[in-house]
């Protein structure tokens, strides 16, 4: 536990976020640790309180949203270790009929030409999640392919049905057993079978059982694929998200080999980007990383993150719920870069 960063997290709950929870590493040692707010506090978008409010703790469970997206990456590298897919290929080989200038390495630098979105929930309404996945991987190239920078779910989702051709498996089981069951992340996975532990999101009168969501994806994309997709769908507990980040840091081992991290975590000239970008991971994010300018990671839209800065030996993990009741809520980037300042702060005392 950190006074600080429990005061840190207690001045944005639940003005920000209903719950939230924050681990600080250095060195691989947590060195501050906090965990806040209520898994569930509003029964509706008009923001009634909930008649059960159970709390946030150390062991809850988040939607990671973005934060999935390096996931794919690591599962992708590890393919690509293997020979089953060249960075640099075009992605036809594997996708027949896809435009030939889009290649893993464009998907993850967003640089493929995709558009961002893709409501395919809303283009193929009776459709199955794999006639909606081929309609989302033919989704035609409209911008310059090879850049500037055009951040692109759809690309991701390419890049996760990529990983299950090279791969010969479904994306949850690639993560599975490339990535989770290798580093023992008990509680990170895709269409988690329990929600009594996962804190509730946006609520969607759209859906089933009308009410906030909870224990099944929030994006409607990944939702309309079957909640197995490459740019969101995972859900974690803070600790397995800063294992999977200290494996980063570490330089890979089990999971990768360095020389794959390090090309993951360099920039690839990217350009148009209010940051610098390397494979599937953002480098100096001003929005999440904050005063750690040479760190990397991801933020996700339910209000997660995750910043790795190799030079400082940091990793930090902030996971929330800032969609719930309803999405737009302010304050999400000034809360990373809190949680980041106070990470420096930590560091810079023990030096």
């Amino acid at each position: 536990m950190s006074d600080r960063l429990e005061a840190v997290l207690a001045d944005a709950v639940p003005r920000v976020c209903a719950a939230a929870v924050a681990l600080i590493a250095a060195d691989g040692s947590v060195v501050a640790s906090a965990a806040t707010g209520e898994l569930v506090r509003y029964a509706d978008a008009a923001g009634s309180l909930a008649q059960e409010r159970p709390p946030a703790g150390p062991g809850s469970i988040f939607d990671l949203a973005s934060v999935s997206k390096l996931f794919t990456t690591v599962v992708l590298l590890s393919l690509a270790e293997e020979g089953r897919l060249g960075l640099d290929e075009p992605v036809t080989g594997l996708i027949p009929g896809a435009d030939p200038r889009i290649t893993p390495r464009r998907l993850l630098t967003h640089t493929a030409g995709l558009p961002p979105t893709r409501r395919i929930d809303r283009e193929l309404p009776g459709a199955d999640a794999a006639a909606r996945m081929d309609a989302m991987v033919r989704t035609p190239v409209t911008h310059p392919a090879g850049g500037p920078y055009l951040y692109s779910d759809v690309g991701m989702v390419m890049a996760g049905r990529l990983a299950e051709l090279a791969g010969g498996a479904p994306l949850d089981a690639l993560v599975r057993a490339r990535v989770t069951d290798v580093l023992g992340l008990a509680d990170t996975r895709y269409r988690p079978a329990r929600a009594d532990r996962i804190a509730a999101t946006e609520f969607k009168a759209e859906r089933p059982g009308p009410g906030c969501v909870r224990g099944e994806v929030h994006d409607e994309t990944a939702y309309a694929l079957g909640g197995v997709a490459g740019h969101a769908g995972l859900f974690a507990t803070a600790g397995d998200l800063l294992a999977f980040g200290e494996m980063l840091r570490r330089g890979g081992g089990p999971v990768l080999r360095p020389g794959s991290v390090a090309e993951m975590t360099r920039d690839q000239g990217v350009t148009g980007a209010p940051f610098r970008q390397g494979l599937g991971v953002r480098i100096g994010d001003p929005g999440t990383a904050g005063p750690l300018g040479g760190a990397y990671g991801h933020s996700g839209f339910t209000g997660t993150s995750l910043v790795i800065d190799p030079a400082r030996r940091l990793t930090v993990v902030l996971l929330t719920n800032a969609v719930h009741p309803v999405r737009g809520r302010e304050g999400i980037r000034e809360l990373r870069q809190a949680v980041a300042s106070e990470a420096l702060r930590l560091v810079d005392l023990t030096r």
